[in-house]
């Protein structure tokens, strides 16, 4: 089922976060007539056209719910993961797929592996700014999903995975 969203409801774009439903327009574009979202990214102020024809293809979703945000904890206190056995690059590139569908389990996992991989071995470049773009999705989602300060969260977070490298 598509999700449909007011101005103001808050909207999960993959690979950029949490924006918000800032307008919805109607515009002629190459002689066809389309309804577009207009989102703002919360986190730099980027602007995304979305037509409405095209939300399930894009992957925009609503906000994760309450349950959905347990099953994302849940994610992250899971240690039996097996990630030394790749290739750092087919690595990045398995985690940057996870990361662009959205998902916010997948991106929960992608968090998971890459705090846990971190505990044993030096991350590449590459891995520790997908690590920050992980944290940084899953913090601004899980925030507003709690309706709770994305320093909380992320002090959460931060101590699930102080505990395992300790």
């Amino acid at each position: 089922m598509q999700a449909t969203f007011k101005i103001g409801d808050k909207a999960v774009y993959p690979a950029h976060g949490v924006g918000e439903v800032t307008a919805i327009e109607d515009r002629e574009i190459s002689g066809h007539h389309q309804t577009f979202y207009i989102l703002r990214i919360l986190e730099n102020g980027m602007r995304i056209m979305v037509p409405l024809s095209n939300v399930a293809a894009v992957g925009l979703r609503s906000v994760c719910n309450k349950n959905e945000v347990k099953e994302v904890y849940d994610i992250l206190k899971t240690r039996e993961v097996s990630v030394d056995g790749q290739t750092w690059n087919r690595r990045y590139r398995e985690y940057m797929e996870k990361i662009k569908t959205g998902s916010v389990f997948e991106i929960a996992e992608v968090l998971r592996d890459l705090c846990v991989l971190r505990v044993s071995k030096d991350l590449s470049f590459g891995e520790r700014r997908m690590l920050e773009q992980a944290r940084s999705l899953l913090v601004r989602e899980l925030a507003l999903a709690k309706g709770v300060g994305e320093d909380k969260v992320g002090a959460e977070i931060d101590a699930l995975f102080s505990a395992a490298a300790a």
